[in-house]
């Protein structure tokens, strides 16, 4: 009886969602843009999953590029375990942390960048990431809030599989 009833709890546990694939905002749904990403022509995530990490990588065609060069650039990774992943670039470091719901259907992506502004002074930016599926698994929607000295910023972001 006992292992009939583990083998239910298993077979009832999700697997956590795969976010894995090539992914392309559809700005019409999407809400709170910056101004970069809303006059781009196009913004694609290409998404790499395994059961140990996700990496994202954004591809920003056209548009204006962001005064000072904008972003730390490159891949985001983040490992699935809930451990801390610290990043170093040119410009300052980064501390980043991915959690999963308790249902494994939605994934934060939390990240928190220190570096120094052009004035020399010290500067802190959080951004959190919830990203969750729709039940066909053709639509990725983001939800992200970010902390930086220009105050708080919220946007909705929806990707179409491409």
């Amino acid at each position: 009886m006992a292992g009939a009833l583990t083998l239910a709890l298993a077979v009832h546990a999700a697997a956590p969602a795969s976010f894995a694939g090539t992914w392309t905002l559809d700005k019409s749904k999407s809400q709170g843009l910056s101004p970069r990403i809303q006059g781009a022509d196009s913004v694609t995530w290409t998404i790499a999953q395994t059961d140990k990490d996700i990496t994202i990588e954004e591809k920003v065609a056209g548009g204006q590029a962001p005064a000072g060069g904008g972003g730390f650039g490159g891949p985001r990774s983040f490992k699935l375990d809930g451990s801390e992943t610290p990043v170093e670039t040119g410009r300052g470091k980064s501390l980043r942390k991915a959690t999963w719901s308790s249902d494994s259907k939605t994934l934060e992506l939390n990240t928190k960048s220190t570096f120094a502004g052009q004035d020399g002074n010290e500067m802190t930016i959080t951004s959190s990431d919830k990203l969750t599926l729709s039940a066909d698994g053709k639509t990725l929607t983001v939800v992200r809030h970010s902390e930086s000295p220009r105050g708080p910023q919220d946007s909705t972001y929806v990707f179409t599989k491409s």
